[in-house]
């Protein structure tokens, strides 16, 4: 799968809002009102992610979780990154917090 030029990932991340391109990788920040509430839905992104066979990095800070995702062989952002995004913000929304 072949990386995007930069234009067109951020006309992408148009239609993901808070999703922003940084350091060759799209990124969101999500904030939860406990740890155990990021902590069950990072282990949802993860059957998730899993199933698609594509990985985000994540960093956790408490209440905060931050997903960043690149596709590490093709050196940049592709389909697969914007179509996780995805994934990760309709399980965001339909999380039922």
């Amino acid at each position: 799968m072949a990386k995007l030029e930069r234009s067109e990932i951020e006309q992408r991340l148009k239609a993901l809002p808070g999703w922003e391109l940084k350091d060759g990788a799209i990124q969101k920040l999500y904030r939860f009102k406990e740890f155990m509430g990021g902590i069950r839905f990072l282990n949802r992104v993860a059957e998730m992610a899993e199933a698609a066979d594509h990985h985000p990095d994540v960093h956790i800070n408490y209440t905060r979780l931050t997903f960043s995702c690149s596709t590490h062989s093709e050196g940049g952002v592709t389909e697969k990154d914007l179509g996780l995004a995805s994934q990760i913000e309709d399980a965001f929304k339909s999380r039922g917090a």
